[in-house]
């Protein structure tokens, strides 16, 4: 008799919807939509919250089974069409939610780990494979993937006004921008960070870079040298980074948080009940 009820609690357990946690996991990026909405991408949860009106829901949540879509969720990006992009590495893929908030597979199989995507003006991906050391271009509406360039760990990417493609990598030289015809130039020579991960720019084409050991987000001016911009509390472990508006979010999975930055550096953190 035991063993039959524990058998049908079991049942009744597996049939149940399972709870989402009440809060993030480690988040490891962010992306910001026209409106103002906050995804966050949570490894561990695994899947992708959203913040809107500081209240935070999930928008899609994965399978804790490895290698099924968005298991191993990493980094995030909004497309010219507003529409979400999500790279993953348990499927080795990018992802693009559609409007009903389905990911639907856009790379045909190449890519490594997916560490960073960005979106240039005729809607390609770009995609940073730190496993495969090579950035990757993949048709908008998806298709296989073709190299562009070889960088040495990459990490992060950002694309500017001219369709460069600027990196920050682990390599001999830690920030590269590559041109249009697939062309390496060194933007910071050496390794002046502790260990990077993403970087932004803004219209002046100044970077910012955060990094996780230095818990410092960096700012290198046009033509200048690496400074340290913001560094320690409430920073931990800064990772992800992409703007809002005028302003920088930050994503650190320590602090299990994300950041507002103003561009005078004062440091908010992003209010999600």
């Amino acid at each position: 008799m035991r063993t039959a009820i524990l058998a049908f609690c079991l049942f009744i357990a597996s049939a149940l919807p399972r709870l989402a946690p009440a809060q993030m996991q480690y988040p490891l990026s962010a992306a910001v939509s026209e409106s103002g909405m906050i995804y966050v991408a949570d490894r561990n949860l695994p899947g992708v919250w959203k913040i809107e009106g500081g209240k935070r829901s999930l928008f899609f949540e994965a399978s804790k089974r490895y290698r099924t879509p968005l298991n191993a969720v990493r980094c995030l990006v909004i497309d010219k069409d507003g529409l979400l992009l999500a790279g993953d590495s348990a499927t080795r893929e990018v992802y693009r939610f559609d409007k009903e908030g389905k990911p639907l597979p856009l790379a045909a199989g190449g890519i490594g780990i997916p560490m960073s995507v960005a979106v240039n003006r005729k809607g390609e991906l770009l995609v940073a494979d730190l496993e495969l050391h090579r950035i990757w271009k993949v048709p908008a509406a998806g298709g296989k993937p073709e190299q562009l360039a070889e960088v040495s760990a990459p990490r992060g990417l950002y694309i500017d006004s001219e369709d460069n493609v600027w990196v920050v990598s682990h390599g001999k030289n830690q920030v590269v921008r590559i041109t249009t015809s697939g062309k390496v130039e060194t933007v910071v020579e050496g390794r002046p960070f502790l260990f990077p991960h993403n970087l932004v720019l803004s219209p002046d084409k100044t970077a910012y870079v955060t990094d996780g050991y230095a818990k410092a987000v960096w700012k290198i001016p046009p033509g200048g040298k690496p400074e340290k911009w913001v560094s320690g509390d409430p920073l931990v472990n800064p990772v992800g980074l992409t703007w809002k508006k005028d302003n920088l979010l930050v994503v650190d999975p320590r602090a299990n948080a994300v950041f507002e930055i103003t561009p005078d550096g004062k440091v908010a953190k992003v209010a999600a009940q």
